[in-house]
């Protein structure tokens, strides 16, 4: 593991200081912030009774009580979380590219699988501070507005259900550097992320028997936020997820070691 730390440290430092780690944390606040926002209207119809955009959006949100509530949290983790963890791995590995400093790294003195193992490791690190920075607030938000329904095992049971969520949804983004890497930039890695949201949404409305097949559907099946009449998830769904998530890892090491980095 020579070399780890210090290119660990190296990219910790480029996160620290970059103003794009801030703004992912203010837009996954901002989410659950809006979440106790339109639960608070589906309370009060009558502050909004004169948008009738705003009334349909408020009334989607259901009942004002903490299962269902934290329902809606595992659905933002395991959907848009999905767009915002693969935003992060894309840009770790793709502003290398942007910046024309790829060069610069592999001149370093460091073997190229541990330059890209820290750069997976910080990834990983984000994107779960991002869960529990969108967890923390959205249960701040449920406080405010006064949900009904709290109790201890309540709670417990929700983050055991959204930190298994936040988990699988994050192994997902594995594959995205490689596509970074592979389109030297960010386009490609963001064009196959909107790709595979259009496929998952693809398969869980038309073809809903295969879902259990595809990885990236299997966190949107786990924390039921595909709905009560999805199909169920089997081990086989979780072997495919982490062969998926190591074939993308594997993958980004082998064009670092092999491909032409001119």
């Amino acid at each position: 593991m020579r070399g780890l730390y210090p290119a660990l440290w190296s990219e910790i430092l480029k996160v620290r200081k970059s103003r794009i780690f801030w703004l992912t944390v203010i837009v996954f606040a901002f989410i659950a912030v809006m979440m106790g926002l339109m639960i608070f209207f589906s309370q009060h119809p009558d502050l909004i009774r004169s948008s009738a955009i705003m009334s349909a959006k408020a009334s989607l949100f259901g009942q004002s009580r903490w299962p269902a509530y934290f329902s809606l949290l595992y659905q933002v983790i395991a959907m848009i979380g999905f767009i915002g963890f693969g935003f992060v791995f894309s840009w770790i590995f793709g502003r290398e590219y942007a910046d024309l400093t790829v060069k610069d790294i592999l001149a370093l003195p460091v073997p190229r699988y541990m330059i890209v193992l820290s750069k997976y490791i910080t990834a990983m690190i984000w994107c779960v501070l991002l869960a529990v920075v969108t967890f923390a607030v959205g249960l701040a938000s449920g406080w405010v507005v006064h949900l009904s329904g709290w109790s201890g095992d309540i709670l417990l049971h929700a983050c055991i259900i959204y930190s298994i969520t936040s988990v699988l949804t994050i192994l997902l983004c594995t594959p995205v550097p490689f596509f970074a890497c592979w389109g030297r930039g960010y386009l490609l890695p963001i064009a196959f992320i909107i790709l595979i949201m259009i496929i998952t949404q693809f398969i869980g409305i038309g073809m809903p028997a295969l879902a259990p097949w595809f990885p990236w559907a299997v966190p949107a099946l786990y924390c039921g936020a595909a709905g009560p009449l999805s199909p169920h998830i089997h081990t086989i769904s979780y072997i495919i997820l982490v062969i998926t998530s190591a074939a993308g890892i594997l993958m980004t090491l082998a064009w670092w070691r092999y491909a032409d980095q001119k």
